[in-house]
C-alpha cells in the first residue's frame, strides 16, 4: 500500500470546533475543485445544537485557493464544530478519506461526495437512530439522482439510475460490492482497521474494495437514508473515466478474485471475445455522445465501452 510522504495538511478549526468535547458523529466530506459550501449548510441546519455531530472537509491539494478561502470565511460564520484540512499536494481519492478518517473525533464517521445533498429533512436524524440500534459496523444508505433539465447530462443521471440507485433490500441482496464511496456510515475504529487501498489511483473501485475488504472483518449492511448525488457529467467526461477506471477494475479482480462472477466482469470476458474492438469503440463512443438518441441506447453504448476497455486488461 502505497504512502504519500512530505505532505504537509493545514487546519482551520472554528470556534465552534475548538470548543467541543462531545462529538458523536463526524461527517466527512473531501472534495476537489467542487464547492461543498451547500451541503455544509444544509448538515449544519440538520444537526442543530446538540454539539454532537462534527463536519470535517479535506481539500485535496487545494486546486482553487479562492474557493478554500471562501470556505474558511463560511465556515468561521458557523455555530456547529466545523473544520476544514486543506492538503499541499494531491493525495487521491483513497488517500484524503484515509486522512478525514484519521483526523475525524467522532466514534462514528459519515463519508458524503461534496456534490451531494441530505435526501430529506430527517438525514442526520436516521443516522442517529441507525448509530444507537444498529448492530452493523457500517451501513450504506443509499442515493438518489436528480434530474437535470440539462440534456447533456442526461445520460450520466440515467446511467446512475440504472446501474446505483436502489432500495435496501436489493443491495442487502448483492452484499458488500453494492457499497459506494459516498454516503457511509462506519465506525471510526473500522476505518483504523481496514483503511482505503492508496494503490488505488485515479477513478473508481476503491470503494468496493474497501467494502469486501471490510465485510471480511466486520459486519455491513444497507438502509434506506439516501443522499442526492448532483455533480452530473457530461459523456466525454465519462468515456474517458470509464477508459481510465479499467486499470483500477482489474486491481480490484485482482485483490478479490471472488469477485471475478460480478456482472460487470462477465459482460467484459465476453465482450472480450469480439473481434474489432477498436472500430466498435469507435461506434460505441459516438452512441453515447449523440443526445438525441433514446437514453436507453446511449447508456447501452456506454456500457459496452466500459466493458471493452475492462476486456482489455482483465
Amino acid at each position: 500500500m502505497t504512502v504519500m510522504i512530505d505532505n504537509p495538511v493545514r487546519e482551520y478549526a472554528n470556534a465552534a470546533a475548538r470548543e467541543a468535547r462531545a462529538i458523536r458523529l463526524s461527517v466527512l466530506i473531501p472534495f476537489y475543485k467542487d464547492d461543498p459550501a451547500d451541503l455544509v449548510r444544509a448538515l449544519a441546519e440538520q444537526a442543530g445544537s446538540a454539539g454532537d455531530v462534527e463536519i470535517l472537509l479535506h481539500d485535496d491539494g487545494e486546486p482553487d485557493p479562492e474557493l478554500n478561502a471562501r470556505l474558511t470565511r463560511i465556515i468561521a460564520a458557523m455555530t456547529q464544530p466545523v473544520r476544514l484540512l486543506t492538503s499541499t499536494r494531491n493525495r487521491g481519492r483513497s488517500g484524503g478519506r484515509n486522512l478525514l478518517a484519521q483526523q475525524a473525533r467522532g466514534e462514528w464517521l459519515l463519508y458524503l461526495d461534496a456534490d451531494m445533498q441530505p435526501g430529506h429533512a430527517a438525514f442526520l436524524d436516521t443516522y442517529r437512530e441507525v448509530m444507537s440500534e444498529t448492530r452493523s459496523d457500517a451501513v450504506f444508505g443509499g442515493d438518489e439522482t436528480l434530474w437535470p433539465d440539462d440534456p447533456a447530462l442526461q445520460l450520466h443521471a440515467a446511467l446512475s439510475r440504472t446501474s446505483d440507485q436502489n432500495d435496501a433490500e436489493a443491495r442487502n441482496a448483492i452484499g458488500a460490492s453494492a457499497f459506494c464511496a459516498s454516503n457511509i456510515l462506519v465506525k471510526a475504529d473500522v476505518m483504523e482497521a481496514v483503511p482505503y487501498d492508496t494503490d488505488f489511483t485515479g477513478w473508481g473501485w476503491e470503494d468496493v474494495d474497501w467494502a469486501v475488504r471490510a465485510a471480511g472483518r466486520f459486519t455491513l449492511s444497507h438502509v434506506d437514508n439516501p443522499a442526492a448525488h448532483g455533480g452530473l457529467q457530461g459523456a466525454d467526461v465519462l468515456l474517458a473515466k470509464f477508459k481510465e477506471g479499467a486499470v483500477n477494475y482489474k486491481r480490484l479482480l485482482d485483490r478479490n478474485p471472488e469477485l471475478a462472477s460480478l456482472p460487470g466482469a462477465r459482460t467484459a470476458r465476453l465482450i472480450g471475445r469480439v473481434p474489432g474492438q477498436g472500430l466498435l469503440r469507435g461506434i460505441w463512443s459516438a452512441l453515447s455522445r449523440m443526445n438525441a438518441l433514446p437514453l436507453r441506447l446511449r447508456t447501452l453504448a456506454l456500457k459496452l465501452w466500459r466493458a471493452s476497455w475492462t476486456a482489455e486488461v482483465i
